[in-house]
């Protein structure tokens, strides 16, 4: 599949996901009024915290893949980085807010203060319909996420985020059906706050994920290693470029930026070598460990030492 056509699919699911997750978070902040319920303010404002990140990754990925220029001589793919860690702290801003509200509400009714009641007619619809919705978000990413290649970080988060807003969505409409049906019994003495333990509940159950993407996003910045089975398989690949080189294959390294992987290669040819054969060597690697990583660049370096230089050296 060309570049264009994956570009193609790329915009018209992050389109899509724009529609889905405006009409998500305008119907949850609609029925969070009908209901007095902040679990599903809560719900709605993830969506449309997911919308803008849509809005955002689009831009994004109309310009990742564009080459090195002399503002950017990097290029691009830093960009997915940035996008993955800063909407990370933007969920984490929301779960801050959303967790201590829900501690205030039950302060507030430890200390005898009235709480709303909630109204329980508009959930059903809402939790139905917005539901069915985030799973088929997290389907049509994670299709599109398979058919162009598996690697725009944007569409893989993208999916993992409809897919998790989708079990949230599950777990407040099963958290405030149990305070519906027992509020009268067995949960009667915690029913009035019932909406704010769920709230507190699904802060707990979100920022696991969101701390690991965070982490994720800020390692790719901080130029962090890449997974073990990512260098075994650029390394696998190398073996038909260096297996016959005259010198040393001195070391390896694999950096992770977005959806490009840096392999830098430390060679000690031993010998004379003009710019001629270091740039066929490098074209020979490059199309090697694209088999593997597509998009993936390598940068050869010509020395005698590994990634750092000896110590006392100069």
């Amino acid at each position: 599949m060309d570049a264009q056509t994956i570009k193609t699919r790329e915009m018209r699911a992050l389109s899509i996901a724009m529609a889905g997750s405006l009409f998500m978070g305008g119907a949850g902040v609609l029925a969070a009024i009908m209901s007095n319920s902040t679990a599903i303010m809560m719900d709605g404002l993830f969506s449309l915290i997911a919308f803008t990140s849509a809005f955002i990754g689009r831009k994004i990925s109309q310009n990742v893949d564009a080459a090195p220029d002399r503002f950017r001589p990097l290029g691009y793919a830093a960009d997915e980085a940035v996008f993955v860690t800063f909407r990370s702290l933007s969920l984490i801003g929301l779960i801050l807010f959303a967790c201590g509200s829900a501690v205030m509400n039950i302060l507030n009714y430890i200390q005898g203060q009235a709480i709303p009641t909630l109204n329980y007619e508009p959930m059903l619809i809402y939790f139905v319909v917005i539901s069915a919705t985030c799973f088929g978000l997290w389907a049509l990413h994670r299709h599109t996420y398979k058919k162009t290649g598996e690697v725009s970080e944007i569409l893989k988060l993208e999916s993992k985020a409809a897919a998790i807003d989708g079990f949230m969505t599950v777990a407040t409409a099963l958290g405030l059906g149990m305070i519906y049906a027992f509020g009268d019994g067995v949960l009667a003495p915690i029913a009035p706050i019932g909406d704010s333990i769920v709230v507190f509940f699904l802060c707990l159950v979100a920022v696991r994920q969101i701390l690991r993407d965070l982490g994720g996003g800020m390692g790719e910045l901080l130029g962090v290693t890449a997974q073990p089975e990512i260098i075994a398989k650029a390394r696998r690949a190398l073996r038909a470029s260096v297996s016959d080189l005259p010198g040393d294959f001195v070391d390896m390294s694999v950096v992770k930026l977005g959806r490009t992987y840096t392999v830098s290669v430390y060679y000690n040819p031993k010998q004379a070598v003009t710019p001629e054969q270091i740039d066929s060597l490098n074209l020979a690697m490059i199309a090697d460990v694209r088999k593997v990583l597509p998009g993936a660049d390598v940068l050869l370096c010509i020395s005698q030492y590994p990634r750092r230089w000896p110590e006392g050296l100069g």
